[in-house]
């Protein structure tokens, strides 16, 4: 899925919320891992809802229907408290284009979402290498911009979405 675009206003990571951050490495772990066992990374959201993670994944003839179906899943998502949408693409640095695990998410009533990837080569007799630390990619959009915070919700209905 490489037809994604994320803004990069600038080089200096903002500070996001903890439980955003971590579901944004969770889901590049994820995805890190399928790549390790050799199979395909198919677009992928993971929801974070009370101490539970939901992941679905989101195929699609092209970048655009998986973008759609996932930004569908989580707008939808009430009472969750953060998301990752996990793909396999690629991103543009001053060395040139570079083979990236992207994963970008956001929180609840945030006008903005953000992206971090983990760069990777691909070596015909190593297999994937993968850079040890993930790079903030910049600004992204945020599927949850219009639902309230997860404390927002009542307990049951909650309960009865996420079974």
């Amino acid at each position: 899925m490489a037809d994604r675009t994320v803004e990069n206003p600038g080089v200096e990571v903002p500070q996001m919320p903890e439980i955003l951050e971590r579901v944004l490495l969770y889901a590049l772990d994820e995805g890190k891992q399928k790549m390790m066992d050799g199979e395909d990374v198919i677009p992928f959201t993971a929801l974070v809802v009370k101490d539970s993670v939901f992941i679905e994944t989101h195929p699609g003839n092209n970048a655009d229907e998986c973008y759609n179906f996932a930004q569908h899943t989580v707008e939808g998502a009430r009472g969750a408290a953060a998301y990752a949408f996990c793909y396999d693409g690629y991103v543009e640095t001053s060395e040139g284009v570079k083979d990236a695990l992207i994963a970008e998410g956001g929180v609840p009533g945030a006008p903005t979402g953000y992206a971090i990837g983990l760069l990777y080569t691909t070596d015909p007799t190593q297999g994937i290498i993968f850079n040890n630390n993930p790079s903030y990619i910049g600004e992204a959009p945020n599927f949850m911009d219009r639902l309230r915070d997860a404390s927002e919700y009542a307990e049951t209905e909650i309960e009865a979405k996420y079974q």
